[in-house]
């Protein structure tokens, strides 16, 4: 299954339940996840898209946050360059990708409705940083819309760590 599938299962499920009020979206949504066997709460070891290898459990991963909202929160970013780093980490780190595109990074932030304007320039930011918070690793395509691929520096993990950590940022 693509990511584009992904995503269109979930713009169903929202559509499904989206009219419903609170008590029956919980018990449409508690039946799906008894019906399709998953356990609530667990951590997401692949991207959105990657072919599962089997069942993610909640000790796989390497983060406390077992949801991008959750890391969100904590590292409360107040500029889009900091949303875009969190949403990096989050891809690279959390979800255990090697590397990710803008794209996924963007339709994260909006789903959190902390979408960015223009996710290349912010992430151009990151990568022109001294030390660079991010590395763009190739570029798909010829035209300046072209689909391309990065991954955090250490600089730029150590960024959102201190992020959560409530230290102050340069």
């Amino acid at each position: 299954m693509s990511a584009e599938d992904e995503i269109k299962a979930m713009g169903a499920v929202s559509a499904a339940v989206g009219e419903l009020e609170s008590e029956g979206r919980a018990r449409v949504l508690l039946w799906a996840v008894s019906h399709y066997g998953v356990a609530v709460g667990q951590k997401m070891t692949k991207p959105l898209g990657a072919p599962a290898s089997g069942k993610a459990t909640a000790e796989q991963g390497s983060s406390d946050y077992g949801a991008f909202a959750d890391l969100f929160n904590a590292a409360n970013p107040k500029t889009e360059k900091d949303k875009a780093i969190v949403a990096a980490y989050w891809a690279q780190i959390c979800q255990n990708a090697g590397s990710f595109q803008s794209q996924s990074l963007n339709d994260g932030l909006k789903d959190l409705g902390h979408g960015i304007g223009n996710i290349t320039e912010a992430l151009n930011q990151l990568k022109n940083d001294h030390p660079a918070l991010l590395l763009q690793l190739k570029k798909s395509g010829s035209s300046r819309q072209a689909r391309k691929t990065y991954k955090l520096t250490q600089e730029g993990i150590k960024r959102v760590e201190s992020m959560v950590q409530g230290e102050p940022l340069e």
